[in-house]
């Protein structure tokens, strides 16, 4: 097989991230393994193995066809069979299969707002997709909206998996007391309800004010950011939550964090819980998406209602206050990564769906 990842952007996110493991695990498995962000690079480039094909588009506009050409060269040069199309680089994907229709199309489906499915614009997606020979869905509520609402019945539920082999260089030194610390690694955008964690750092201030939260995820200056940076402020909190922006050491950064907490609206498979348990964190995690086929309330983490904010204060405390359950959380939650979310288990299930459906 010679298989290509396609991707919008190389900036920290969900979509960006799995991308590049895709194209890091590949290498070595089948024959070609390549990359193109098509309108933005990021800090993700450098996480990408030297020896991945790796392009940049520059894509300016939604139609653009020098970057069209550019990339069915690419694709002609390289004699790329799969194009593996991730989030809203499906466009692009389409607009190639007109001008080159002997490659084979997937898409990566990792919307994020999965809660909010009925909001989900269904035209453009109904039009292009009878293109694609299959959709790679992160978790079982866009398996079963794609077949019931898109009609497509070809679709599997792949999980996202961490890799531990994307290492850069430690930088990152989180504020605050050391074994005293909570992390939260998300991007700065609404479904991620950073609002809830603020809320809990007031009470967490009172009880334990030695305990410190650390906000881990791409700013992106809106509206979203300006208002967690006023209520912080507001709420005299700029001793006990700490911003960061967005990080590439992300295993530094948790090697000196004590507790992770995700505290999503909505969610797909979060990377970032799968991180946290390859680095043996004890969670406290909200039940939305697919997170809780993940976390066992109680066994491996704790469980708790979105929107909840006493449940949550109530779930961090409990950690807080019991550190032989912190470290049995964190080494249950690494058993279940390594056995159920392991890179080579989803690479072969991924691979054999492939020589089904991409003849």
């Amino acid at each position: 097989m010679r298989i290509l990842q396609l991707i919008d952007s190389l900036e920290s996110g969900g979509a960006e991230r799995m991308a590049v493991n895709y194209a890091n695990a590949l290498a070595g498995q089948i024959s070609f393994s390549g990359l193109i962000a098509t309108r933005k690079e990021g800090t993700l480039l450098n996480q990408l193995h030297p020896g991945i094909s790796y392009l940049f588009l520059n894509k300016k506009r939604r139609i653009d066809f020098n970057a069209l050409f550019k990339l069915r060269l690419y694709i002609k040069q390289n004699k790329v069979t799969i194009i593996h199309a991730h989030g809203t680089s499906f466009f692009l994907a389409f607009l190639l299969k007109a001008t080159y229709p002997s490659v084979q199309l997937i898409w990566h489906d990792h919307y994020g707002d999965s809660e909010f499915l009925s909001k989900r614009p269904l035209a453009a997606l109904k039009v292009i997709l009878p293109f694609f020979n299959g959709i790679i869905s992160v978790n079982q509520k866009l398996k079963i909206w794609a077949s019931e609402k898109l009609k497509f019945s070809n679709t599997i539920y792949l999980p996202n998996f961490p890799s531990e082999k994307n290492s850069v260089d430690q930088r990152t030194v989180l504020e605050g007391e050391d074994s005293k610390r909570i992390v939260c690694l998300a991007n700065l955008r609404e479904q991620k309800n950073h609002f809830l964690l603020l809320e809990v750092a007031m009470k967490v201030k009172v009880t334990h004010p030695d305990w410190t939260f650390h906000l881990v995820g791409k700013d992106f200056n809106d509206g979203y950011a300006a208002q967690i940076r006023h209520l912080i402020g507001k709420n005299n909190l700029g001793k006990k939550v700490f911003l960061y922006g967005s990080r590439e050491d992300i295993k530094n950064i948790l090697q000196q964090s004590t507790i992770a907490v995700l505290s999503s609206q909505s969610e797909g498979l979060p990377l970032a819980l799968l991180e946290y348990g390859l680095a043996k964190k004890p969670v406290v995690v909200t039940a939305v998406g697919e997170i809780s086929s993940v976390v066992q309330n109680g066994k491996n983490g704790f469980l708790v209602a979105s929107q909840s904010v006493e449940a949550f204060y109530e779930a961090i405390v409990y950690l807080i206050e019991n550190e032989t359950l912190r470290t049995n959380f964190g080494n249950e939650l690494y058993a279940t990564i390594k056995k159920e979310y392991s890179e080579e288990g989803v690479l072969q299930m991924y691979l054999n769906w492939l020589q089904k459906n991409c003849k």
